[in-house]
């Protein structure tokens, strides 16, 4: 039998169409691959309309705050007008929207841990605040719910958990709960701070770690809002009981100003905006932390000055895609850079 004898430029595309013919085979469906991060901005119902729609190309949902939680725990009260405004402006923009239960007491200044004990503690309380939220949302044709509940106590963690498994009970199937965390780097941090990682991670349809903060005026000296390497230490910690499509990484769209001690005045937040002019008025040099992610200066007065901006944003970026998170979640817009479309 004979048969022609292969010619030199066949031989040679033989390999080029095999490596082909093993990329399409071996190539992951289009959705198993990489897709754009889910971007959330939470937002105050004093947002201006402008402000959201210069930000809107970047986001994908809007979270708005707040169906405040009454003092007695019993309550999710009902959202202010203003609240409602900044929904119904996110919704023609073409953005999902969450309404955002809050313990934070205007009356304290602060985030009260009783009345989120009393909500938590209390079962009856549980379903019946779930009941008003589910309410609420479908007045406001909210697409879903965000928990922010902070300085829950260790001995709630169960309650917190039934509290985001009645939202889901009590809210179509299309609605979403997703679920604020405070960032720490231990799993027994975690445990005392009332977060049963496991259970709040199947329960919810995404945790959003609040990776900021790190740094306060009242809590601690000068530093990073949020140091990139601290913020990386918290994700893997909580990736070890959280799938990492169901974990969003928070990102702090502010600063903070330590006045020396000397002075008797307290820090403060400071919009990138505003730590900038303050540096440019005082004549100073800003500092760029390339390991922190995050700017400093100090001004001739002593007051130091760390904060996060459209830079430190980039980087936070590249973090949550690095570990394969679901998104991000600034906190807030109207205070943070623009978002980069």
């Amino acid at each position: 039998m004979t048969g022609r004898r292969p010619t030199a430029l066949a031989l040679g595309t033989l390999p080029l169409l095999l490596a082909l013919v093993l990329a399409l085979v071996l190539a992951p469906p289009a959705s198993a691959r990489a897709e754009e991060p889910e971007v959330t901005g939470y937002a105050l119902g004093s947002l201006a309309a402008r402000v959201l729609a210069r930000d809107a190309g970047a986001l994908t949902t809007v979270t708005v705050a707040a169906a405040p939680l009454s003092a007695d725990g019993r309550r999710a009260l009902r959202p202010a007008a203003d609240v409602l405004r900044v929904g119904r402006v996110a919704r023609r923009q073409g953005l999902r929207t969450e309404l955002l239960l809050s313990n934070y007491s205007n009356r304290l200044g602060a985030f009260d841990p009783r009345a989120a004990h009393r909500l938590l503690s209390d079962p009856r309380s549980v379903r019946r605040v779930a009941r008003q939220l589910a309410r609420h949302v479908a007045d406001g044709r909210w697409d879903g719910v965000n928990v922010d509940l902070e300085l829950v106590r260790r001995g709630d963690a169960g309650g917190l958990v039934a509290l985001v498994e009645a939202l889901q009970d009590a809210m179509p199937a299309e609605r979403t709960v997703t679920i604020d965390i405070s960032a720490s780097t231990s799993l027994r941090s975690y445990r005392d701070r009332g977060y049963a990682l496991a259970r709040i991670g199947r329960a919810v349809d995404a945790v959003q770690l609040m990776a900021y903060d790190q740094h306060g005026p009242t809590w601690s000296g000068p530093g990073p809002v949020g140091d990139l390497r601290w913020q990386r230490a918290a994700v893997e910690t909580v990736l070890r009981r959280v799938p990492a499509s169901r974990l969003d990484l928070g990102v702090a769209g502010y600063g903070y100003t330590w006045p020396p001690a000397s002075s008797g005045r307290t820090g403060r937040t400071v919009t990138p905006a505003r730590a900038r002019l303050l540096v440019e008025r005082a004549g100073v040099r800003a500092v760029w932390h390339a390991r922190s992610g995050e700017w400093s200066a100090r001004l001739p007065n002593g007051t130091a000055l760390w904060w996060s901006d459209a830079r430190s944003y980039d980087r936070r970026v590249d973090l949550a895609e690095e570990l394969g998170l679901r998104g991000l979640a600034v906190w807030r817009l109207g205070s943070a850079d623009p978002l980069p479309r």
